[in-house]
């Protein structure tokens, strides 16, 4: 900050440029000391001082045009010329003197002003706590809802169907008991009646499951969509693009329903993706059970293309024992000892070929 002498000889100079300012004509305007945030000069200004400098670093007051009087207060103030006591001129100072006690004087308000800071939060605390009071709380993200036993889980997803409005989602993987479905097909043609609209995915399997090709016949009637992936995938239900329900990791008997927008959301693009990829069946074509569409008939096929027994029980949404079981009778079926020559025979009975006389020729 300036010393008390200091600031009394910028205030003698402002009174000095003002008198004699107006002994030039022009009116006397009571100039105030500016402070260090309005010291950047404006262009007239500076020309001022650089004709200053090249008249030798002085100049007399009636040198001073009309124009330029607001330019010389200026210069006074900021302290780049100062008044002769003696005459009626002004002497230019050092910009580098000028700029030392500018850049002071700066970081002097910025100390006053960083010390300030410190007060806003207590001065303000009172309104603060007002405001809080009378605003609401935020609301938080809806906490995931755990429910054990199957019974309880599906009293709650019919309450929840119960509920749906617009949009039903499902995603089916493996076997669905005719039972289970019998209940699904109560709920959902109520639902499809009232204008809603059904997607599901299933795997390949339930080509050859009749209770699974009855549903989709069914809720297709009125407009539900019923498609098949070949891909491993987790159940999930979605209603209304608002509650999803997902199984509760490796228990059978729990569930997991959520409402955080996000995770829903998520689980929708999930949904999308698989669903642009997954085939629509014929389903009234599909009651026949042939060899390449049974169970057994994929099971093998994927066998022998190179898949352990656990892969295509994943792939096909069924038990690695369930698995075990369609080989052993596949295997006596065909008369193969090994897999790889049980898809070999496969594939060659595929083709109308003569099993017996093919595997005689290769080995003779």
């Amino acid at each position: 900050m300036l010393s008390r002498r200091a600031r009394l000889g910028r205030a003698r100079s402002c009174d000095l440029v003002t008198c004699r300012l107006a002994g030039t004509g022009g009116d006397a305007v009571a100039e105030t000391v500016k402070g260090p945030q309005d010291t950047l000069l404006d262009e007239a200004a500076r020309e001022l001082y650089l004709d200053v400098l090249r008249r030798g670093g002085g100049v007399e007051s009636d040198e001073v045009a009309e124009r330029d009087r607001d330019a010389l207060r200026r210069l006074v103030e900021i302290g780049l010329v100062v008044p002769r006591v003696a005459d009626r001129g002004f002497t230019a100072v050092s910009p580098r003197a000028v700029a030392d006690r500018i850049g002071l004087e700066m970081r002097a308000e910025a100390v006053r002003l960083l010390a300030g800071s410190d007060q806003v939060n207590g001065r303000f605390s009172d309104l603060i706590q007002a405001y809080d009071q009378l605003a609401p709380a935020p609301v938080g993200r809806p906490a995931p809802e755990w429910v054990h036993g199957l019974e309880q889980i599906q009293k709650r997803i019919a309450r929840l169907l119960s509920e749906c409005r617009t949009d039903l989602i499902t995603v089916q993987p493996g076997h669905r008991p005719a039972e289970i479905l019998d209940v699904a097909l109560q709920q959902d043609l109520p639902f499809l009646r009232r204008g809603g609209t059904l997607r599901t995915i299933y795997q390949p399997t339930a080509l050859t499951a009749p209770a699974t090709v009855c549903y989709a016949t069914e809720v297709g009637k009125l407009g539900g969509q019923v498609r098949v992936l070949d891909e491993p995938f987790q159940r999930t239900i979605i209603l209304d693009r608002r509650i999803a329900v997902i199984p509760a990791g490796d228990d059978p008997t729990a569930a997991v329903f959520l409402e955080d927008p996000a995770v829903v959301a998520h689980l929708v693009r999930v949904f999308e993706r698989d669903w642009e990829r997954a085939e629509t069946p014929r389903w009234a074509d599909a009651r026949r059970t042939d060899t390449a569409g049974s169970p057994g008939g994929r099971i093998g096929a994927l066998m022998a293309q190179g898949l352990t027994q656990g892969m295509v029980a994943r792939r096909l949404g069924l038990s690695e024992r369930t698995v075990a079981g369609h080989l052993a009778r596949l295997r006596n079926r065909y008369g193969a000892r090994t897999l790889y020559q049980l898809g070999w025979l496969m594939r060659t009975a595929e083709h109308g070929a003569d099993v017996v006389d093919d595997r005689s020729g290769g080995i003779g």
